[in-house]
């Protein structure tokens, strides 16, 4: 029998409580129900991920494209789902709420707002804590345990100072969120220093530069991969059609199509 959303959001708050864990990002449907048959307990979408789909950059989605996304996978598998919902989608604290219970509606159980605008600027701390508050609200409000992530984007764009990000997660524990996220921390140091400094699960974006013992070992309790994986599935496409394009080699379609019981057959 398919899982409520109140089951599913109270399975994705206790992994949380538990094991460290990854949360892997699938880009459409059929990632997802591959991304759940391969054993994955919850899911996060990608919003650079998703907008390639649309043949679009990252960033370049409305929040009512982001929602019908979150209910085609919500409805396609039986594991928590968590939105990466961007800014919000605005930046007044009202839109940042706004998006948290579209969300919610779509049937995600978690979502993170980050404090970044697309017009090229971070939030200053005060203002972006502002924006958590009013997600916390939102999400406080629902009848459901929705987990809220904070998310610190100096370090992707373009001031990596890691006293800035710390200042900033602290800031937005204290407002309310549920986990912190500050993607692009470059090593086991730098995560400690975040987990040590701030009490809620921490999220880390995964790079091959690190591996799962050394963020456990760090203090990261979420372990997400964001785009990479529907990168790496375009990688694989670009290198088949170019070898098809320039050598009239097909010897590279030698993949099989999806396993049935992968996709509920």
């Amino acid at each position: 029998m398919p899982a409520t959303q109140e089951e599913k959001a109270r399975a994705f708050r206790a992994l949380h409580e538990g094991e460290p864990f990854v949360i892997p990002n699938p880009w459409d449907a059929g990632s997802a129900r591959v991304l759940e048959a391969l054993g994955f307990k919850a899911l996060a979408t990608t919003s650079s991920g998703f907008a390639f789909t649309l043949g679009r950059l990252d960033g370049g989605v409305t929040l009512e494209q982001v929602v019908r996304h979150i209910s085609v996978l919500a409805s396609a598998t039986n594991v928590p789902i968590s939105a990466d919902l961007e800014n919000g989608y605005g930046r007044s604290p009202e839109e940042a709420a706004t998006a948290i219970r579209s969300a919610a509606e779509a049937g995600a159980v978690g979502g993170s707002i980050e404090d970044w605008d697309p017009s090229g600027e971070l939030y200053p701390i005060e203002e972006a804590t502002e924006r958590v508050a009013a997600a916390v609200e939102a999400a406080r409000a629902l009848d459901f345990p929705f987990t809220l992530t904070a998310r610190a984007e100096n370090h992707i764009r373009g001031n990596p100072d890691l006293d800035d990000t710390i200042a900033r997660l602290q800031s937005y524990e204290r407002a309310g969120a549920d986990v912190l996220y500050a993607p692009g921390l470059r090593s086991g140091d730098e995560i400690r220093a975040v987990s040590e400094a701030t009490s809620k699960p921490l999220n880390v974006l995964a790079h091959r530069g690190l591996t799962m013992p050394e963020i456990v070992d760090a203090g990261g309790q979420r372990v997400s991969v964001g785009g990479a994986l529907a990168w790496q599935a375009l990688g694989g496409l670009v290198t088949a059609a170019e070898r098809i394009r320039d050598e009239g080699d097909f010897s590279v379609l030698d993949q099989r199509g999806p396993r049935p019981e992968w996709l509920g057959g």
